[in-house]
Protein backbone atom coordinates (compact mmCIF):
# COMPACT_ATOMS: atom_id res chain seq x y z
CA UNK A 1 0.00 0.00 0.00
CA UNK A 2 1.10 3.56 -0.66
CA UNK A 3 2.00 2.80 -3.94
CA UNK A 4 1.12 5.13 -6.76
CA UNK A 5 -0.09 4.37 -10.28
CA UNK A 6 -0.40 6.86 -13.04
CA UNK A 7 -3.52 5.72 -15.16
CA UNK A 8 -4.33 7.42 -18.45
CA UNK A 9 -8.09 7.85 -19.56
CA UNK A 10 -9.00 8.01 -23.28
CA UNK A 11 -7.67 10.12 -25.39
CA UNK A 12 -10.01 12.33 -26.34
CA UNK A 13 -11.41 11.65 -30.19
CA UNK A 14 -13.69 14.84 -31.80
CA UNK A 15 -15.67 12.88 -33.98
CA UNK A 16 -17.64 16.33 -35.30
CA UNK A 17 -17.46 19.05 -37.68
CA UNK A 18 -16.74 21.85 -34.94
CA UNK A 19 -13.41 21.74 -32.78
CA UNK A 20 -13.89 21.09 -28.91
CA UNK A 21 -11.97 22.71 -25.87
CA UNK A 22 -11.93 20.17 -23.05
CA UNK A 23 -12.35 21.91 -19.56
CA UNK A 24 -11.86 18.71 -17.35
CA UNK A 25 -11.59 15.02 -16.98
CA UNK A 26 -11.95 12.78 -13.87
CA UNK A 27 -12.70 9.34 -12.99
CA UNK A 28 -16.17 9.32 -11.79
CA UNK A 29 -16.27 6.69 -9.81
CA UNK A 30 -13.28 5.59 -7.32
CA UNK A 31 -13.65 3.00 -5.07
CA UNK A 32 -12.42 3.26 -1.59
CA UNK A 33 -8.70 2.26 -1.06
CA UNK A 34 -8.07 4.50 -3.62
CA UNK A 35 -6.94 8.10 -3.67
CA UNK A 36 -7.04 10.21 -6.69
CA UNK A 37 -4.14 13.00 -5.64
CA UNK A 38 -4.24 14.96 -9.04
CA UNK A 39 -5.55 15.09 -12.82
CA UNK A 40 -2.74 16.05 -15.19
CA UNK A 41 -2.90 16.73 -19.11
CA UNK A 42 0.10 15.36 -21.27
CA UNK A 43 1.32 15.75 -24.97
CA UNK A 44 1.39 12.26 -26.58
CA UNK A 45 5.08 13.30 -28.19
CA UNK A 46 6.53 14.22 -24.82
CA UNK A 47 5.59 10.60 -22.59
CA UNK A 48 6.59 8.51 -25.86
CA UNK A 49 3.13 6.74 -26.55
CA UNK A 50 0.26 6.52 -24.27
CA UNK A 51 0.96 5.08 -21.10
CA UNK A 52 -2.40 3.24 -19.66
CA UNK A 53 -0.90 2.38 -16.60
CA UNK A 54 2.13 3.34 -15.18
CA UNK A 55 3.73 2.94 -11.62
CA UNK A 56 5.37 5.78 -10.29
CA UNK A 57 9.37 5.23 -10.41
CA UNK A 58 8.69 2.56 -12.81
CA UNK A 59 11.69 2.31 -15.41
CA UNK A 60 9.05 2.86 -18.44
CA UNK A 61 7.45 5.42 -16.28
CA UNK A 62 7.42 9.21 -17.70
CA UNK A 63 8.93 11.68 -14.94
CA UNK A 64 5.63 14.00 -15.35
CA UNK A 65 6.87 16.19 -12.89
CA UNK A 66 9.54 17.27 -15.39
CA UNK A 67 6.91 17.37 -18.39
CA UNK A 68 4.32 20.41 -19.24
CA UNK A 69 1.17 19.84 -17.62
CA UNK A 70 -1.34 21.29 -19.95
CA UNK A 71 -5.10 20.74 -17.56
CA UNK A 72 -4.61 24.40 -16.40
CA UNK A 73 -6.17 25.51 -19.67
CA UNK A 74 -9.05 24.29 -22.27
CA UNK A 75 -7.51 21.85 -24.60
CA UNK A 76 -8.50 22.34 -27.88
CA UNK A 77 -9.23 19.10 -30.26
CA UNK A 78 -9.89 20.21 -33.90
CA UNK A 79 -13.01 18.51 -35.60
CA UNK A 80 -12.51 14.76 -37.06
CA UNK A 81 -8.94 14.71 -34.99
CA UNK A 82 -7.31 12.93 -32.40
CA UNK A 83 -6.45 15.10 -29.22
CA UNK A 84 -2.11 15.08 -29.17
CA UNK A 85 -2.97 15.71 -25.32
CA UNK A 86 -4.09 12.79 -22.76
CA UNK A 87 -5.92 13.29 -19.37
CA UNK A 88 -3.95 11.08 -16.50
CA UNK A 89 -5.01 10.43 -13.09
CA UNK A 90 -2.45 10.44 -10.26
CA UNK A 91 -3.60 8.00 -7.96
CA UNK A 92 -2.73 6.31 -4.34
CA UNK A 93 -3.38 3.13 -3.18
CA UNK A 94 -4.71 3.72 0.21
CA UNK A 95 -5.93 0.09 1.35
CA UNK A 96 -6.89 -3.26 -0.64
CA UNK A 97 -9.34 -1.60 -3.29
CA UNK A 98 -12.12 -3.24 -3.18
CA UNK A 99 -13.79 -2.65 -6.63
CA UNK A 100 -12.79 -0.95 -9.93
CA UNK A 101 -12.57 2.43 -10.74
CA UNK A 102 -14.44 3.44 -13.71
CA UNK A 103 -16.51 5.66 -15.93
CA UNK A 104 -14.06 8.73 -17.44
CA UNK A 105 -16.22 11.64 -17.42
CA UNK A 106 -14.96 14.61 -20.01
CA UNK A 107 -16.43 18.07 -19.55
CA UNK A 108 -15.90 20.40 -22.97
CA UNK A 109 -17.19 22.82 -24.72
CA UNK A 110 -18.51 23.48 -28.07
CA UNK A 111 -19.39 26.41 -30.14
CA UNK A 112 -19.99 28.54 -26.58
CA UNK A 113 -21.73 25.58 -25.21
CA UNK A 114 -20.83 22.67 -22.49
CA UNK A 115 -21.19 19.66 -23.04
CA UNK A 116 -20.37 16.37 -20.37
CA UNK A 117 -19.59 12.79 -21.91
CA UNK A 118 -18.73 9.77 -19.96
CA UNK A 119 -17.09 6.87 -21.43
CA UNK A 120 -16.38 3.39 -20.37
CA UNK A 121 -12.76 2.79 -19.19
CA UNK A 122 -11.74 0.27 -16.02
CA UNK A 123 -8.65 0.08 -13.86
CA UNK A 124 -8.87 -2.69 -10.94
CA UNK A 125 -5.38 -1.89 -8.91
CA UNK A 126 -4.83 -5.22 -6.56
CA UNK A 127 -2.67 -5.31 -3.39
CA UNK A 128 -0.51 -8.26 -2.80
CA UNK A 129 -1.50 -9.83 0.48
Amino acid sequence: MGEIWYFALPVPYNTSSKPIEITKAAVEHIPSGIKVLEYGAYDLNETEGLPVLAKEGGPYTPEFAKLKNYAAKPVKVPAGKESTVFYLAKMKITAPPKETARKCRFEYEQGGRAYIQTLDCELDLKVAE
